[in-house]
């Protein structure tokens, strides 16, 4: 783990030198994955150059996420803001002309983010971290122009499994660690029940310790509107 940190944290120190950008945002949820992302940025570039943005809906995000998510920026020492996207989702429901089905609910909350956190990114002269996983970007399983907007993955080559060892060795704390995986789009939401399978197993299959099951299979060629480039039409 020590090497993959060194690594992981020379890369994004690289990304950065490369474009002459000091600075960094990234949206915190008070789960695992935010948590690392966040953790490895501080540590590559300075806790001084990077802001975390707290994006909760309130009377869905738990409170003990927040609660998380804000004592991890204190032990960090990054700075931090909790801008709840209630007021923006809202605005959604009063447009006329045609009724809003479920999915399109729940990715518009994930788009609202990435909003913000490019709003306040263009303000402050900073780009957008990315925070998601290997096993999540290899299985599309993320809102496009949502949770996948960002200008640099630094987490992407980690599979779920190398996320929690990761930070286990950097001692993130264990509440963080230790909770189910949830972008909490909707209520008792979480990522595992949504696929219908466990980090572990998805893992395995991924990197062809076990037999790709049906349903992930299907997963995955269903995202690949996500994971393939998009599409440019020949003249």
């Amino acid at each position: 783990m020590k090497k993959v940190y060194e690594n992981l944290t020379k890369g994004i120190k690289h990304h950065f030198r490369k474009y002459g950008i000091k600075k960094a945002v990234i949206g915190l949820s008070g789960g695992i994955d935010s948590a690392l992302a966040l953790r490895l940025t501080a540590d590559a570039i300075g806790k001084d150059n990077v802001t975390a943005l707290l994006m909760p809906e309130k009377g869905l995000t738990k409170l003990s996420n927040v609660s998380h998510a804000i004592g991890l920026c204190e032990s960090i020492k990054v700075d931090y803001r909790v801008i709840p996207i209630n007021s923006f989702l809202n605005q959604f429901g009063k447009i006329k002309g045609w009724k809003q089905n479920k999915n399109a609910e729940i990715n518009t909350k994930a788009r609202i983010r990435a909003v913000i956190l490019y709003n306040y990114a263009n303000s402050n002269d900073a780009i957008v971290i990315g925070t998601s996983n290997k096993t999540e970007l290899k299985l599309g399983y993320f809102t496009k122009y949502g949770d996948g907007a960002c200008d640099i993955e630094v987490i992407g080559d980690l599979y779920k499994k190398e996320v929690r060892g990761l930070a286990r060795y950097l001692n993130l704390p264990l509440e963080i660690i230790n909770k189910a995986p949830s972008a909490e789009l909707y209520k008792n939401h979480t990522d595992e029940g949504e696929i219908g399978e466990t980090y572990e197993n998805i893992d395995n299959m991924l990197k062809g310790k076990k037999k790709m099951s049906e349903k992930i299979r299907k997963l995955i060629q269903r995202n690949k509107h996500k994971t393939d480039k998009i599409f440019v039409v020949k003249k």
